[in-house]
């Protein structure tokens, strides 16, 4: 499930993750980079969210902010083309 955010929840969700991702370490992901150095995709990703983890773990965490995202993708509001 990809859920399709707007530019102003982009910032929102970067600094989220920023501060919040036990997986990101310096925009770098522990997860995808298995030891190798791997950005963080959600951190490159501007029209949805794509990190399983993140969308599972960390925003349920941001009440307003999950709330808004998933109302607005139930209403069809925004639609995630990749």
């Amino acid at each position: 499930m990809k859920l399709s955010i707007t530019p102003a929840q982009v910032e929102r969700v970067n600094a989220l993750i920023r501060s919040t991702c036990c997986n990101c370490i310096k925009d770098r992901c522990l997860l995808l980079g298995g030891g190798r150095d791997s950005p963080c995709i959600q951190l490159l990703c501007v029209t949805g969210i794509f990190c399983r983890y993140f969308r599972e773990a960390i925003l349920p965490s941001e009440k307003e902010l999950y709330e808004e995202i998933r109302n607005q993708n139930e209403r069809g509001e925004l639609k995630c083309d990749r």
